[in-house]
């Protein structure tokens, strides 16, 4: 069977004419071309919400897990606040006030138990005094 072409139509056709078995290659590489660009979006905006996450593991911040929420909860709920509140935390370096604290109270529990001569038994003392 041949195609047959209508009268008033001329003899060349241009390549993104859909053919008469219906294919239409046009259509076709819009749809290719559609995809692989959602595609890219997907994984940019993905990327960019995990650009917090990225500078608190590269700088080794205290406030790691802070920052992971915050990222998340800024993607799935599109709250862009969290998601600066979380680049903030990322980029500002909060000192460690814990590290300190806790080498003090290792100190002075060292201390404590090195020199029990200094510490007053209350109980020798009051069967002493009846």
């Amino acid at each position: 069977m041949t195609a047959i072409t209508h009268r008033l139509a001329p003899p060349e056709l241009p390549s993104y004419i859909g053919a008469a078995d219906g294919s239409d290659p046009l259509f076709t590489a819009v749809t290719f071309i559609l995809i692989l660009v959602l595609m890219g979006v997907v994984v940019l905006y993905f990327k960019l919400h995990s650009i917090p996450e990225h500078l608190a593991q590269k700088h080794n911040n205290t406030q790691t897990q802070l920052i992971m929420v915050l990222a998340v909860l800024a993607l799935f709920t599109h709250n862009h606040l969290f998601w600066v509140a979380a680049l903030v935390l990322a980029l500002i370096k909060i000192p460690d006030f814990i590290s300190p604290i806790n080498s003090i109270a290792s100190s002075l529990r060292s201390m404590s138990a090195t020199s029990p001569e200094s510490a007053v038994d209350t109980s020798n003392a009051d069967e002493k005094e009846q």
